[in-house]
């Protein structure tokens, strides 16, 4: 009986350990958002109101703290475009509703994706987890599509990456300099996704435009284990 209470204890424990450590990382992310991307440990801790040392105790260093922001940056952009993809609508729709969906995200949390994806000298890459779980999710997603189409469903993982990689990229490119508006930043590169996915699978005889409003299907919702 003694081990039952224990281990209660210890649920508890790694319960309350997570609740706290989501707390921390989203006074994080305020304090970034208003401090930009030079935000301290010491700035971060003010804003959680806890001194530095109880900050310590859930995160060994900057560098996980800083992981910790890339995961739950990471789960933002996988709930509101998977939401956005996978929403009844024409094929084409679909995809500039997703790219929306991430620019948007960007937009509303800007000092945070600039630090998150800046280059790094030291430490690892903080969005390295999360740019795995989105890809992953994508492929899953485009390989149902292309299975469905009668496509090769062997393309999905590498056009994942590649999609990943592309958002990375233009996505840190429109932060940085703002050269073009939200709507033009989001048509420019929904039209390179899409014509880049329909002329791929027209190659190999398949019409990206028949998966229309009435081809969305439960599978491609996202389960519950996929679910951030």
């Amino acid at each position: 009986m003694a081990g039952v209470k224990s281990d209660g204890r210890t649920t508890r424990w790694d319960q309350h350990r997570a609740e706290r450590r989501a707390e921390l990382v989203a006074a994080a992310v305020r304090a970034i958002d208003t401090l930009g991307t030079e935000a301290s440990v010491a700035d971060i801790a003010a804003e959680a109101g806890v001194s530095k040392p109880v900050l310590y105790r859930y995160f060994s260093d900057k560098d996980e703290l800083h992981a910790a922001v890339g995961s739950w940056a990471a789960d933002l952009l996988l709930q509101r475009i998977v939401e956005a993809v996978t929403a009844p609508a024409a094929a084409r729709d679909r995809v500039t509703a997703g790219v929306a969906a991430y620019v948007d995200t960007l937009a509303e949390h800007p000092a945070a994706f600039l630090l998150l994806t800046a280059p790094r000298t030291g430490g690892g890459d903080p969005l390295a987890d999360g740019r795995t779980r989105i890809a992953a999710k994508f492929t899953r997603i485009l390989g149902e599509v292309l299975r469905d189409l009668g496509g090769d469903a062997g393309a999905a993982e590498p056009w994942a990456h590649s999609l990943v990689g592309m958002g990375d990229a233009v996505g840190r490119w429109w932060l940085e300099r703002r050269t073009l508006s939200r709507g033009a930043a989001v048509r420019y590169l929904a039209d390179l996704i899409w014509h880049g996915l329909a002329g791929a699978l027209a190659e190999h005889g398949v019409d990206l435009t028949a998966f229309g409003d009435d081809s969305v299907v439960v599978h491609l919702l996202p389960r519950e284990e996929d679910t951030p």
